[in-house]
Formats: C-alpha cells, structure tokens, sequence
C-alpha cells in the first residue's frame, strides 16, 4: 500500500432475490493462530460451488516472491529486477492455465515498467468483473505483505477458476499493477487508457493490499455499498465485523477505478496504524500497536504474514468471484454502476448542474477526491440543481441508490426548517432534508429504487435556501448500483 493519501451468531446476506441464513463463526483466536477457517452456509448452487482456496498454495506464491527479492538485490519495487521476475512468475502460471495474458508498458511511471492484465475467456466481454493487486514493494525489503500477499492469493484464484473451469455469467479479468508505492500510477495509466466504453464494461473493480497482516484486522472498502456485499457476506458469516478500511483511503489502486466512475470495494488487513482495543477485543491480536509491524521495513518476509488473516481473505475472494460471475445476479441482469462520474471528479459531464455547484473549493471538503457537489451556503434566497439523467437496466434482484451528505447550517433554530435539499428519481420525492439535520461529517442516504427497474428517469437534487443564515447541502460519491 501506498504510504500516504492521495487526498483528504447469525448473519444474513441477500444475493439474486434470496435471502440466506449464513452460520456464523464466533472469533477468539489470535490472528496468527489457526490456518483452516470453517466455510459459511451459501445461498445458491454457485456459492455452493465456490472453492476453499488453499491458503499452503497461496503461501508457496510467497516464497516464490520472496525467494526473487532474495535473489535481486532485496526487493521487488517496481522497475527493479525483483519486479521483472516477479511478473515473469505470475505470467507463466496463468498462462499455463490458459488466460489471455497481456503486459501493459507504463511509460509515465515513476520507475517505468508493466502492468499484467489477465481474462479468462468464458462470460460477456461487456460485462466485466475485475480484481486487481499491486504486484511492486518498497526498496526497503522483499515486501511479501506489502503487497504480495494480494498478488499471491488473487494468483492462485485465479488457478482454481481455470481448474474447475466453470459456466461464466461474466468476464472476469484479474490485474497486477505496478508502481503503486510511487503514487498509484500503474492503475492510473490503466484507468486512463481505456476509453468510455471500455469503462463502462467494467461493474465492479475489486482490490486487495495487505491481506495477511500479523496484527491485522478485517477491513473492506466501501462496506456498505452493493459492491462490497458479497465480500461483506463471507465475513460476516465468520462473525468477523468488519470494518470500513479507513486507513487505505485513496492509498491503493482502486482510488482511480472509483474516481472513474467504476464500482469498487476490496479486503485489507492493515498497514502501520494500531490496532484499537475494540478491534483487539473482536479480532484477537494486541491493542496499541500497528495492524503489520513491518510495513515498509526489511523484515517485510514470508516471517511477516497471519495464515488464518490470508486464508480469510483468500476464501472471500472466491466466494465473491462466484458471485458475481459464476451463479450471481439475476438472468437477465444488465447490472453495475448506473450514475456517471458520481464522485464529481472528471468535469461536470453527464451532470447538468447550477453554476458553482460541482466545485473543488477548499471551503467544504470532499468525502473522497478533491471535487463535490455543494448546494447553497450563501445566505440568500438561492436555488440550486443538480441532476444526471440515467436509464435504470431492468431485471435485476437489487437496486440502490447512495449518496454521501454533509449538511452544515448557521441558523440557530432546532425547530424550523429554513433551508431544504429534495432529492427525487423522476418525479417521486424519495427524501427532504434542511438545516434540522446539520451534523459533522458526511453520512450515507441509500434508497431502493426498485420501482425504476427497466426505465429512464432523472436524478435531481434540489436545494433552496432563504434570504439569511446560510445551510450547505455537500453531496459526493453518487452511485446507483444494480445488480
């Protein structure tokens, strides 16, 4: 993971219309205790299907890295010789299991070098799901948490899904970026070199850095949103609790698949911050000190990773990948991200907004990014819109709408609401709120927009505010998931 941020008993899980009871696994132990995790009760013949992925294959992947870091100076950073063989390793294992392999020549890296690209031939090309995993590491050390236990247990799920070879619902393409401790670049000249199209056939990109920290937690990215849910079902059928990853924000490849308009969550075990004593208390481990105590440090080896933390992870993967492209979704289902530059960062297109609105001012920050949708704040009697014409696919189990809000308000009242934001799909109000509801921070609103199924509607978010005593309504990652 990259070192700083780019910018400021029971468990139920819903899949394909169907509700399902999933046993749950109380955690007491250590992280770095046992190594063979009790699989959950799945809801369909696919998830049933879902492979226990060898956490000792995941492992030998490890020694592999770490055996070539050995042999190259100490380290696999990208551009170095441990990197050159680090990729040669993982190209001639997928090929060997009859991927589509492709090397993508980053020029405008830090240390220029390639990216791996991998599709495995069976479902839509149109309809892709994708996983991705920093294959480069500091100079510092070998860096086999940091990020090769990503690279690793996306590689041997990769081989167990050409093993077992099955019926595909969607495309599944696999990624190993490069120079990611630089500053994300080899995801971001990926990102960058696909066109709209291109794009928009991606439903959801999935990341995964640090999964096998000594220390570590259970954390996802975006873990409540659609995209994270069936990451989210597998853990939660451990009785884990996961968490929002908090720490990897805007830190790892999936920063500029989001900033895209790309849906994307991803497992992380935790990088230099501590451990809190509630986390301590769910997850085992020690309270106060860092989730991998050698984060970019030469200590980084195989010595440096919890079996059970990886093994979790690796198992989640699989069971997403079946999911989402072997039995998920609903037949028929066009699915995947429906709203257009929902964090605001690529220009004001297909947005149709109020002069000003879609800003990047410092004055109210953005909840990811440098840009936001910011209604009203001035005091006077103002109206300001913001809306985005979308055209909801039919035939799918789930349809959610999320948007992040921050409302701030100088008036003084705890009665009367002065200033309002209406949000509305077409012509139904699905919610108002006003300077009554002013808290720090942004919060999540989600509404299901089944009712639109099959339809083209508007999303417009209106907010009036009268002649004094300013309310600022601050919207960012917009996202309409359908799946």
């Amino acid at each position: 993971m990259r070192g700083r941020t780019l910018s400021a008993g029971v468990a139920l899980a819903v899949f394909a219309g169907m509700t399902v009871t999933l046993a749950a696994q109380p955690v007491t132990a250590s992280p770095t205790t046992a190594t063979t995790v009790a699989r959950p009760i799945a809801g369909t013949a696919a998830a049933l299907a879902a492979p226990d992925i060898s956490v000792t294959n995941v492992q030998a992947h490890l020694t592999q890295f770490n055996s070539i870091a050995t042999g190259n100076g100490g380290n696999r950073r990208a551009g170095s010789a441990g990197y050159t063989a680090s990729l040669s390793y993982v190209k001639t294992r997928l090929q060997a299991a009859g991927y589509t392999v492709s090397e993508q020549y980053c020029s405008s890296c830090t240390y220029p070098s390639n990216n791996l690209i991998a599709e495995w031939p069976g479902g839509p090309a149109d309809q892709v799901v994708m996983f991705g995993a920093h294959l480069d590491g500091v100079s510092a050390g070998p860096g086999i948490n940091d990020n090769g236990t990503g690279s690793a247990t996306l590689l041997e799920n990769a081989l167990v899904l050409a093993a077992q070879n099955p019926t595909m619902t969607k495309r599944v393409r696999f990624a190993w970026w490069t120079d990611e401790e630089q500053g994300l670049n080899g995801s971001r000249f990926y990102v960058n070199s696909l066109n709209a199209t291109q794009r928009g056939y991606i439903k959801g990109y999935y990341n995964f850095d640090m999964v096998g920290s000594t220390n570590g937690g259970y954390f996802i990215n975006r873990v409540t949103s659609t995209t994270a849910a069936p990451l989210k079902a597998y853990w939660d059928s451990l009785g884990l609790q996961p968490e929002e990853n908090v720490e990897g924000q805007g830190r790892s490849d999936d920063y500029y698949f989001q900033q895209a308009g790309i849906p994307t969550s991803g497992y992380a075990a935790g990088a230099s911050a501590r451990k809190t004593s509630a986390q301590a208390a769910k997850w085992g481990g020690t309270a106060n000190s860092a989730y991998d105590p050698c984060y970019h440090r030469a200590c980084d080896t195989t010595a440096n990773v919890s079996a059970t933390v990886l093994n979790r992870a690796a198992d989640g993967v699989a069971y997403a990948l079946w999911q989402l492209a072997v039995g998920g979704g609903s037949p028929g289902c066009v699915g995947g991200q429906v709203v257009g530059n929902g964090g605001f960062e690529n220009g004001s297109t297909p947005w149709t907004a109020s002069s000003g609105v879609i800003t990047n001012s410092s004055s109210q920050p953005a909840r990811s990014g440098s840009y936001k949708a910011w209604l009203n704040g001035s005091g006077r009697t103002r109206t300001h819109t913001l809306s985005q014409s979308v055209t909801v696919p039919a035939g799918c189990a789930t349809y959610t709408l999320s948007f992040w809000l921050h409302i701030d308000t100088a008036e003084t009242t705890g009665s009367t609401a002065y200033d309002r934001l209406t949000v509305r799909v077409g012509s139904t109000t699905l919610a108002t709120y006003s300077n009554l509801n002013a808290a720090a921070g942004y919060a999540q609103r989600s509404f299901n927009v089944a009712g639109f199924a099959g339809q083209a509607a508007t999303l417009t978010f209106t907010g009036t505010e009268d002649s004094s005593l300013q309310t600022s309504f601050v919207i960012d990652d917009v996202t309409l998931q359908a799946s």
